[in-house]
């Protein structure tokens, strides 16, 4: 039903990230032909916040996540054939949302915000993700 899936990630908490996982693994094994795991590293938010790191602090947060999602991903999609591990960074609704788009997916896979309210919150990405995303969206406690 779903051939091409992008599942979403935080390499800063992978346990968190071990039950959406699970579910794209599973839309795998039931008639998926390409998954697309992303990672997005927040931006700064303000620039004044920015000013404050070295020109080259960007590119090595963003290195850091891509090694990280590529050894969880070596070992966590063992099996997977068609896998593309994406890492990038600014606004992480945005970026899911224009990833989603760009890759074709038919399907996005995300996690549900962790709070003392879980019964009843998600989080603000993915709550906004599954607003305004033309595809399906699970959203995975």
């Amino acid at each position: 039903m779903f051939k091409t899936i992008l599942l979403t990630v935080d390499v800063n908490d992978l346990k968190g990230s071990e039950r959406p996982a699970a579910v794209a693994i599973e839309m795998m094994e039931n008639g998926g032909d390409e998954l697309h795991v992303m990672n997005v590293v927040p931006d700064y938010g303000m620039s004044i916040v920015g000013s404050f790191f070295s020109g080259d602090h960007n590119k090595a947060i963003l290195q850091e996540a891509k090694a990280a999602l590529e050894a969880w991903g070596q070992d966590k999609f063992a099996g997977i054939k068609n896998l593309r591990l994406h890492v990038d960074q600014g606004t992480i609704y945005d970026l899911v949302l224009k990833e989603a788009e760009a890759v074709k997916a038919d399907a996005i896979v995300v996690g549900a915000h962790k709070s003392h309210l879980q019964d009843y919150l998600i989080g603000p990405n993915a709550a906004r993700i599954s607003r305004h995303a033309k595809q399906s969206v699970f959203v995975v406690r």
